[in-house]
């Protein structure tokens, strides 16, 4: 697209998407920085979800909205982005980020849902497009489309937030009361957003006492709402006084940029269908990522160090996934993944496979992958 033309001096790419999207738009984020290493490229994001781009020198700036804004927040986001860009970038088919690109860049380029007329607008509007391809590509591979019709090349690796990493550590190891770099750890974070990600309260118990057992200090963590604070020190507690190790609740206490210090040095990292179960995997720590009703071909962790255009995973697999340092172990059924909100299909629903999901499985998965992850 620009072969044959100056570079963009100015570039935004809009990312209003949730964390783990955010995180997943890195690469793409990487490619334009490495093509053009000059451009001022500024991203626009919500407010809670920036943390996930904290210290990423790939972006001058960011531009943080409001999920959803009113009148005057709307009023002062176009102001501060009104035709100031040569190029705007969107990794989303919806209208109110394609409105944002319209508004910001002289040239745009952009993902389009369908082709269905109502989209019409946004074929026009785009100097570039490429259709949302929602069941066969992965998410990592559908944003560097967006490379690919920029003309720059690919950049496959995600980048995790980073600040200090001296004052995370301090930080941490004054909330853990022991150094992370003399301990060796286990990282669980057993609580997604929504119920029907959410494997049992009974599994996570027996996998706690299973690593206990083994010799494994166990670290949770989780997000900032009361109801995984709760759960986490609930965890927590029930394991006071083991006489195998300590269980320690970090839900609800850690900046992104920590958590990634936090993974970097941990030795295993066991999670759902979650943005910090991408965040492991992009930070090379040996994962086991637990999945039910999603399509892993589209949404599971990018592992650390893959650079292929196919998308690292099947379908689906009875027994389990390993590629790089990252293994996927998804719950039986004839139905899995069937691409709902669970068995339901609400938020809040339960999903058979992983409520028959046996932790057995999970601590046979364990023992496969620190084997592959020793012989690395």
């Amino acid at each position: 697209m620009f072969a044959n033309k100056a570079p963009p001096k100015k570039v935004l790419l809009i990312a209003t998407q949730q964390i783990g999207d955010v995180l997943l738009c890195t690469p793409l984020l990487k490619s334009m920085r490495m093509a053009w290493p000059n451009a001022i490229i500024d991203v626009l994001v919500y407010k809670n979800t920036s943390g996930i781009l904290a210290g990423n020198a790939d972006c001058n700036k960011l531009i943080e909205s409001d999920n959803h804004p009113n009148l005057s927040a709307y009023l002062k986001l176009l102001k501060t982005i009104f035709k100031q860009y040569d190029l705007a970038v969107t990794t989303q088919g919806n209208d109110r980020a394609h409105q944002y690109a319209f508004l910001a860049g002289k040239t745009r380029v952009g993902l389009i849902p369908n082709l269905n007329r109502k989209h019409w607008w946004k074929k026009i509007s785009c100097k570039r497009w490429s259709l949302l391809e929602e069941e066969n590509t992965h998410t990592v591979v559908q944003n560097l489309l967006l490379a690919d019709l920029m003309g720059i090349n690919r950049q496959y690796e995600l980048t995790a937030p980073n600040l200090s990493s001296a004052d995370a550590l301090l930080r941490l190891n004054q909330l853990l009361n022991f150094s992370l770099l003399d301990t060796a750890y286990t990282i669980l974070h057993p609580l997604p957003m929504w119920q029907y990600k959410r494997w049992t309260d009974a599994g996570w118990i027996t996998l706690i006492q299973h690593l206990l057992d083994k010799g494994h200090q166990v670290i949770i963590t989780g997000g900032p709402a009361i109801a995984e604070i709760n759960y986490g020190e609930n965890l927590a507690k029930a394991f006071l006084g083991s006489p195998f190790g300590k269980v320690i609740s970090l839900v609800g206490k850690t900046s992104f940029a920590e958590m990634t210090t936090l993974l970097m040095q941990s030795k295993l990292y066991v999670g759902p269908d979650t943005a910090t179960t991408h965040l492991a995997a992009a930070c090379g720590t040996p994962t086991l990522a637990i999945f039910g009703p999603t399509n892993p071909v589209k949404w599971a962790p990018w592992p650390f160090g893959y650079q292929q255009q196919k998308s690292p995973w099947q379908r689906y697999s009875s027994k389990y996934q390993l590629v790089n340092n990252v293994m996927l172990l998804q719950g039986r059924g004839n139905c899995v993944p069937c691409h709902k909100a669970g068995c339901d299909n609400h938020n809040n629903s339960h999903s058979q496979c992983l409520d028959e999901l046996p932790a057995e499985r999970v601590i046979e998965a364990l023992s496969v992958l620190l084997k592959s992850q020793s012989a690395v």
